[in-house]
């Protein structure tokens, strides 16, 4: 199984050819403020999981020693949520409320899609 750091590679250059479609997107289409949504969602969908991916290696070293087992940044990355949303709210002209919630999902879809791609590979 690949480890996290390789899937988050993995996921940033998925997510840059996403962030190239939304700009594309806002650019010459009229949707403007939808592709915007998406594009700020999968920005900090992108945060939260390389927040993921540091805490985890923090819980590992931390078993691995011995130590105190630390949070895995819950409260962080619901907060960054949060904040991802408020700024939809707050400048609904520039940002959709919708697509922004869409976009937070993205990276774990790519997560799915990817595990998917390497089990069927490797059957």
């Amino acid at each position: 199984m690949l480890d996290l750091h390789q899937i988050f590679s993995m996921q940033k250059k998925a997510l840059f050819f996403l962030f190239a479609l939304c700009a594309l997107g806002w650019g010459f289409t009229p949707y403007q403020s939808i592709f915007l949504g998406i594009g700020l969602g999968a920005f900090f969908g992108t945060y939260n999981f390389w927040i993921l991916v540091r805490r985890m290696d923090k819980f590992d070293s931390s078993i691995s020693e011995g130590k105190r087992v630390v949070s895995l940044g819950s409260a962080l990355r619901f907060g960054s949520g949060v904040a991802a949303v408020a700024i939809a709210i707050t400048l609904p002209q520039y940002f959709h409320l919708v697509s922004t919630v869409i976009g937070l999902m993205i990276p774990y879809v790519f997560l799915v899609i990817g595990a998917i791609v390497y089990s069927v590979k490797n059957k």
